[in-house]
């Protein structure tokens, strides 16, 4: 048969070679019903993953690279929860300072897809990446655990920020892209319906600096009273979609690499997709939720402000005493007087933003049919090596190298105020 397709054929064969397979998918299901779309996808899927399976086998013993991700294209283990499975395709779209920009609504039409475990694989450890180049890795995540800001308590004055933490050069540039890249995938599914019903919300943009897109997973969390009359808080019989794989190997790699403690391992996230002047008003986050938790930054960096008496200006407009500038792949751990005395917000952010805001939930606020994932249970910390700085060493060496930086800002915010509307 293959030598009878000529000409006509011939040309259409090398346009389809040309094509990804989301192209291909598109030309083949156009003006197919949702069902038989699927069923076209996966059977395509069958296909590719049996090939990728022995490309799987045949490469194993390969060397790797532990600053990049295991490629997508690996053999996949199903997740009921998610349905089936498959290998996302780049959405990438370009760059700002080495890190991704989409900001065009184009980076998130992919066709119908499912969580696999094998899309959220960081390659942490085992599956043959070695030990020294993880560690290696670790040793040059910067933390500073020293912010400033002394403000009056009940006639004294205290450090408002104590057991704020910043930790950056966690995710490196291609794993902000694979992550990104997934959260457009949400949107994109949450957009189609096909995530639970609470787990997706993008409301109408009816104001500057409301209607953030919110993706929601572990627990179904109330920001306000809902026409139903549950308070803010966890709803306990309601239901959203389970973390995903790749949310847990981030789990697991600030665990392993000290940004989180392994006796607070969250087990429920927040992403937030920002666009040009959305913001978060001053709060205290709830106390459904253990501390400490987290904030992981992506696509541009913006100020977040703390301080006990933060005023809203106008919208999307916030006064307070002190800006703290979130870098693109940073983590903000909150605990303490930084997570319960000082408020915090994010003013209108100057170009779009996602945040992923990983945090546990107490046991006594856990959705009544919550189960806990086995992927999170007795996850190790790594040692620290010869070569490593410890904690307390960073701790050291950022008072004697930001003693005066902080100096600064205990006298010019213990009595001044800032007022912001973005960067």
């Amino acid at each position: 048969m293959t030598g009878e397709f000529t000409g006509e054929g011939e040309d259409c064969m090398a346009m389809l070679q040309s094509l990804g397979r989301k192209e291909i998918l598109k030309v083949l299901s156009e003006g197919f019903c949702q069902h038989c779309e699927a069923v076209l996808q996966t059977r395509v899927q069958s296909l590719i993953n049996g090939k990728l399976s022995k490309m799987s086998m045949s490469n194993r013993n390969s060397a790797k690279t532990f600053s990049k991700f295991r490629s997508t294209h690996s053999s996949t283990i199903n997740n009921p929860s998610w349905g089936s499975t498959r290998t996302p395709k780049s959405v990438y779209l370009g760059k700002r300072k080495g890190f991704v920009d989409s900001s065009s609504p184009g980076s998130v039409n992919s066709k119908k897809s499912s969580i696999s475990r094998s899309g959220g694989d960081l390659s942490l450890n085992g599956g043959g990446i070695a030990e020294e180049e993880e560690q290696s890795r670790f040793s040059q995540v910067e933390r500073n655990k020293d912010f400033i800001n002394l403000e009056r308590i009940n006639g004294k004055f205290e450090n408002v920020l104590k057991g704020l933490e910043l930790h950056t050069r966690v995710f490196d540039t291609e794993e902000q892209k694979k992550i990104v890249e997934f959260v457009y995938d949400l949107q994109h599914r949450g957009q189609k319906g096909w995530l639970r019903a609470r787990t997706y919300s993008e409301p109408r943009k009816w104001m500057r600096g409301k209607g953030r897109v919110t993706i929601q997973f572990g627990c179904c969390y109330n920001y306000a009273v809902d026409k139903n009359g549950n308070p803010p808080g966890i709803i306990r019989n309601e239901q959203v979609n389970p973390l995903p794989p790749l949310f847990m190997q981030m789990i697991k790699r600030m665990i392993r690499w000290h940004v989180l403690p392994p006796t607070c391992v969250p087990d429920s996230c927040i992403v937030k997709i920002y666009d040009e002047g959305d913001c978060i008003p001053p709060h205290i986050d709830h106390h459904d939720f253990l501390r400490p938790f987290c904030t992981v930054s992506f696509l541009s960096e913006c100020n977040i402000l703390f301080g006990t008496d933060l005023k809203i200006v106008s919208p999307g407009e916030f006064a307070g005493p002190l800006p703290i500038c979130l870098p693109v792949g940073s983590v903000l751990v909150l605990k303490g007087n930084g997570a319960d005395v000082a408020k915090h917000c994010v003013p209108g952010v100057p170009r779009k933003r996602i945040s992923v805001t990983f945090r546990k939930m107490d046991d006594s606020k856990l959705p009544f049919k919550y189960q806990p994932d086995p992927e999170l249970l007795g996850i190790r910390r790594l040692a620290y090596s010869p070569l490593t700085r410890s904690p307390n060493q960073h701790n050291q060496h950022d008072r004697n190298t930001d003693t005066r930086k902080e100096s600064f800002f205990v006298a010019h915010n213990s009595y001044g105020s800032f007022s912001h509307r973005g960067r």
